[in-house]
């Protein structure tokens, strides 16, 4: 039970700042009571039959019987704030989902993927003024309470395919449509909620700020370790908060009440503005293809009073809760307040709406960890050593012996490293990973490991390569992968959450300290990144463009595709010029592949994506006949001697497991120039 009515102004720590006649008005009504907010409109929309994948938030103009329907319950249920369907109503995620959805609009956008700004923003303003009207209606119905509708605003960052960042004013001009469509429909307050980083929320909170007058609340998302994905502490959001002028802040979202609940009791220490919190009914679980929450009403009822006395002065349920949850947290809420009206917590904790100029960070000390050393091949390249690497595939069994006598091999002829090679040709062999830390283990030699997009999703990539790293596998080759349907499990499916670009940006996040969602991770790592290049494709333009996405996202050095001729560099090059110069801006390993056969010659030439064998070449390994193997063994020797001065080094690639002939051409190189002696592993 809770203190009587207070005087208002023995709620304020200090005569509050004048404020526009709405905040004022709000911040009044916070102090006389708390309020009680709605549920989540997603989780009975897909109680209802809306499919997962559907855009919610068009569902203010395909279905608004239903969405206002959903807002009458809420309000039945007790709620006196309710929030307008519009959480993902922002220019980048409606202009993802239509994408998806619509067939036509696909096709239109064959050469421009997304639709032109303009319509979009026309959009996405009528789908916020018809939420808001909805909204609207259903508290006008609702037998005449003074019900809030309050415009939701989420986070801009639709999911990722590829790492980035959206430009500042990109995001403003999001931010600013939405607001405008939400204002336009008459809202009575805005709310930034479920924002994972504080920059987004300030940025969002900046922007509502310059164009309304209106109460603003915002609350974030915290995970078990209580912090942010990029790190922000509670304490730290609320102070940055509260100097950005938020009419209330908090959490919502998160694990759960109790997660969402030691949040709130952090954020209290740092602030009196008003407290919001808004936690999910628990956590889920899968039960026959639908998401169930663990927390019951009662439960969540039951925790009601705690959050009144963390300070919270808005409370509300987020994923998971239903009328019935709103309806329990109601019967809990007026349980708390005596019968002169008030819900002031016992501790009568102050509260005002504060505007605070002083820097959250200020006076803050960090200390950067140390990043690891280079690798041996970093070190190689840096010192203008001639570097040679040989491919080596996984076994196809759980035996590794053979494997690791073929590395021996190479080691001996002189080689700095070696490839491991990731299911190439979609044919499932040995974990990668795997294979390069026994090899680095056992004979202390440093592996490359190609690393695909195609069988991991985000968090297998970022999980592999954390362990990777740990255990001391930190050269990588980024590849997108090929299709599952041209290996040996045709009838499977490739994840693909992001490309090889996009891996390149994750492992360059990690090398920074930090994981995708721009969570610290200890430590900087020390990843050298390489990517792939192909110089004989057939869209030289194509190719250039993704070499440059490739370089700009971070990768360290180029690996080419098998070339077998100097022309077919050359001819690379010319086009090239023109976006990098002379000179590729990155060392660059040259793919060669030896030859060993006429037939072997036809077949890469014909059936392998990716390697080009010009006709002069295919001519004399006809004409070798039986000394297939010396001629297709002098031609890459005569290759690499003749790009040498224009490459840092060489990737041998010997095909079928014929490790003694890369052995040999290995071998012949380190005699041609002595001087440049393998590196030790790093």
């Amino acid at each position: 039970m809770v203190d009587p009515v207070m005087p208002l102004a023995a709620l304020w720590a200090a005569e509050p700042p004048e404020l526009p006649r709405p905040r004022r008005a709000f911040a009044e009504r916070l102090a006389r009571t708390p309020l009680l907010l709605d549920g989540a409109m997603g989780t009975l929309l897909y109680a209802r039959g809306v499919p997962q994948r559907a855009n919610l938030e068009e569902l203010v103009e395909l279905r608004p019987e239903l969405i206002g329907a959903i807002h009458r319950e809420a309000i039945a249920a007790g709620a006196d704030l309710i929030e307008t369907n519009t959480f993902g109503a922002n220019r980048r995620k409606l202009a993802e989902h239509y994408l998806e959805d619509d067939v036509a609009a696909i096709n239109e956008a064959a050469v421009k993927i997304a639709r032109d700004a303009r319509g979009l923003a026309e959009r996405a303003g009528r789908i916020n003024r018809r939420a808001a009207q909805l909204a609207r209606e259903a508290r006008d119905v609702a037998g005449g309470r003074d019900v809030l509708v309050a415009g939701s605003v989420g986070p801009l960052t639709a999911p990722i395919r590829a790492p980035g960042r959206i430009p500042e004013a990109a995001a403003r001009d999001a931010v600013e449509e939405q607001v405008d469509g939400l204002l336009e429909g008459g809202v009575d307050l805005l709310i930034a909620e479920t924002a994972s980083t504080l920059e987004e929320l300030l940025l969002i909170l900046a922007t509502i700020r310059a164009r309304t007058d209106l109460p603003v609340l915002a609350a974030m998302t915290f995970g078990e370790e209580l912090a942010a994905v990029d790190g922000t502490t509670p304490e730290e959001a609320a102070r940055a908060l509260t100097a950005a002028a938020a009419d209330a802040l908090g959490v919502n979202c998160g694990a759960g009440p109790v997660g969402c609940l030691e949040a709130l009791g952090r954020m209290a220490e740092a602030t009196t503005v008003p407290l919001l919190i808004m936690p999910n009914a628990g956590l889920p679980a899968r039960v026959e293809g639908r998401f169930v929450y663990a927390a019951d009403p009662t439960y969540l009822a039951a925790e009601v009073p705690r959050f009144l006395d963390a300070g919270a002065r808005l409370i509300g349920g987020c994923c998971g809760t239903t009328p019935e949850h709103i309806a329990a947290m109601r019967a809990a809420l007026d349980a708390s307040i005596l019968p002169g009206g008030s819900a002031v917590a016992a501790h009568a904790r102050p509260i005002r709406p504060a505007v605070v100029t002083t820097d959250p960070t200020a006076g803050a000390e960090s200390v950067e960890p140390a990043a690891p050393p280079p690798t041996g091949l970093a070190r190689a390249l840096a010192a203008g050593r001639f570097v040679i690497s040989v491919e080596i595939d996984p076994p196809r069994s759980v035996r590794l012996e053979r494997t690791l006598e073929a590395a021996r091999v190479l080691q001996a002829a002189g080689v700095d490293t070696v490839n491991i090679s990731d299911s190439a040709m979609a044919r499932v062999r040995m974990g990668a990973m795997a294979v390069a830390f026994g090899i680095q283990h056992d004979l202390d030699l440093e592996c490359v490991v190609h690393v695909t997009t195609r069988d991991r999703n985000l968090m297998a990539l970022e999980s592999e390569l954390l362990g990777a790293h740990a255990l001391g596998v930190r050269d990588i080759l980024a590849l997108t992968g090929d299709p599952p349907r041209i290996g040996d499990h045709p009838t499977g499916t490739g994840v693909w959450d992001t490309d090889s670009t996009g891996l390149i940006g994750i492992l360059k996040r990690l090398n920074r300290g930090e994981d995708q969602a721009g969570k610290p991770i200890g430590a900087p790592a020390g990843f050298t990144i390489a990517c792939a290049l192909d110089p004989t494709a057939a869209d030289l333009d194509r190719e250039i463009e993704r070499l440059a996405g490739k370089l700009d996202a971070g990768a360290d050095l180029i690996m080419t595709q098998p070339i077998y001729d100097a022309t077919q560099w050359e001819r690379f090059m010319d086009r090239a010029a023109a976006r990098f110069g002379d000179r590729l801006p990155r060392p660059v390993l040259l793919g060669v592949l030896p030859l060993h056969s006429s037939r072997h010659a036809e077949f890469l030439h014909h059936e392998v994506p990716g390697i080009t064998i010009p006709e002069p070449v295919r001519a004399a390994m006809a004409a070798a006949g039986e000394r297939g193997s010396d001629v297709g063994a002098e031609l890459a020797l005569e290759l690499v001697a003749r790009m040498r001065p224009l490459v840092a080094g060489t990737y041998l690639m010997p095909s079928f497991g014929r490790y003694e002939h890369a052995a040999d051409v290995v071998r012949r190189l380190r005699a041609a120039d002595p001087t440049t002696d393998p590196v030790a592993a790093g």
